[in-house]
């Protein structure tokens, strides 16, 4: 592995920015996806399922549905959960204690997602601030020469510019790439989510009833509105 010393001889001043970019990268890369892994764990259909072989007035099957729930670390099942422990709540107030849990929630799956946006940016400038001071050492090397300029003078300096043009593209384009997939990941969890915890609030008002599927079950009322 290498150590430092020779990563410094290689990056030069740009070593150490560069090694913490690319670690921070990794880690929170490495965090991300073991926390939304986590969170998309549950079945959102079998939720569905669960709740219409259930009465509303079935008060031990609900608490025993919802201490199921919570033993999960899925959003969803400790969305349900949250959502059938307020049953007995007023339709408003526990949307809004659902709208608070959500965005609680949105912050948790979005979370460290901007940083590594903003190391996608800062890795290539760091990269290209490398590349000047390379160029720079490279001159003063070049004027400090009394005598015939040969390519190896020019090397070293050329070398260290390249370099950490590159390692800063390569930090970057991952970073870049993983804010946004794990930004599509986080959003598809959240719109399931707000699916099923909407299943589960119009279950609770008594929109679907057990062994009734959801397509039926507005049909019929409408049709009772309509009569």
């Amino acid at each position: 592995m290498l150590n430092f010393s020779h990563l410094y001889s290689q990056l030069g001043i740009m070593a150490l920015p560069l090694l913490g970019c690319s670690l921070l990268t990794l880690a929170l890369l490495l965090e991300r996806t073991i926390q939304l892994l986590l969170f998309s764990g549950c079945s959102h259909k079998k939720i569905q399922s669960t709740l219409n072989q259930l009465e509303k007035d079935d008060t031990q099957g609900i608490h025993s549905f919802i201490q199921e729930l919570k033993k999960r670390r899925a959003l969803s099942a400790k969305g349900n959960a949250m959502l059938l422990a307020h049953r007995d709540f007023e339709k408003g107030l526990r949307e809004d204690v659902a709208g608070l849990w959500l965005q609680e929630k949105r912050h948790q799956l979005r979370s460290g997602l901007r940083l590594l946006a903003l190391i996608g940016m800062i890795s290539p400038l760091l990269g290209l601030l490398g590349t000047v001071l390379g160029l720079i050492d490279m001159f003063k090397d070049v004027a400090a020469t009394t005598g015939s300029i040969t390519p190896n003078i020019l090397a070293d300096g050329l070398g260290l510019a390249m370099r950490t043009t590159a390692i800063g593209l390569i930090i970057a384009l991952p970073a870049i790439a993983s804010s946004q997939l794990l930004g599509l990941w986080a959003d598809r969890i959240l719109s399931r989510l707000e699916h099923s915890l909407n299943y589960t609030n119009l279950w609770i008002e008594g929109v679907f009833s057990s062994n009734d599927s959801m397509s039926e079950n507005i049909q019929h009322k409408i049709i009772k509105v309509n009569a």
